[in-house]
């Protein structure tokens, strides 16, 4: 209760008797001491006031928030018309860039389609002939001599679809090395590479195994 009267005891309105409690009641009080001192200079400023004037204070006009509204919204299509403008501009900048880089590849280009075509020097293949022990299989194939082993240019028709065969390469001294793998195709034809480190004096022929390990394809070189 005494706390609520802090407000009147701050401007004034109680009687002596009324002060003099408050007063002691802040002397001991921490808590009311420490608000009273809070709300103390609102207090000296309220004094000022003259209540019968109270309603000449002035306010704001009726239509003053819709302007203030239509003022936003114009200031806010202002900043995105110079927005879209700064925009417009840097895209023209860009597809300036481009163009001109593009200029310069169109010119690089025509100065390489202009130059003589590389011509790449052939490779000789060493056609072999390839023998089947199943019927309705048809291969044929070319050897390759590279420096580091040979290359095996296989064509075959009607190994078993999906099936797995594998390609080994004899020597001289009767060792066979992998050249690879690969998917029988049926009868589509099946065009693969095959490789080996196997040096071409050292090859005397390769063998195409099933997944059974038996031998369809043979070829001697």
């Amino acid at each position: 209760m005494l706390r609520e009267m802090l407000g009147a005891f701050t401007l004034g309105h109680l009687s002596a008797e009324e002060e003099a409690s408050i007063q002691a009641h802040l002397d001991g009080c921490p808590d009311c001491r420490r608000e009273f001192t809070e709300i103390e200079p609102l207090a000296r400023a309220l004094k000022f006031v003259d209540p019968n004037h109270v309603s000449d204070l002035a306010t704001p006009a009726p239509q003053l928030g819709q302007r203030i509204f239509a003022a936003v919204a114009v200031e806010r299509e202002q900043q995105d018309r110079r927005a879209r403008h700064r925009l417009v501009l840097v895209a023209a900048a860009v597809v300036f860039a481009i163009l001109a880089v593009g200029g310069v590849g169109l010119a690089i280009g025509e100065n390489l389609a202009e130059a003589p075509a590389a011509t790449a020097p052939a490779v000789p293949i060493e056609p072999v002939a390839v023998s089947s022990t199943l019927d309705g299989t048809r291969a044929s194939a070319g050897i390759v001599a590279h420096t580091w082993g040979i290359e095996i240019k296989l064509q075959a028709v009607g190994l078993r679809s999906g099936s797995s065969y594998a390609v080994v390469v004899t020597t001289e001294d009767g060792t066979r090395r992998s050249a690879g793998a690969f998917v029988g195709t049926g009868e589509q034809v099946m065009n693969c590479n095959l490789n080996t480190d196997v040096l071409r004096p050292d090859a005397t022929g390769f063998k195409v195994l099933d997944e059974t390990g038996q031998t369809v394809l043979t070829a001697d070189m």
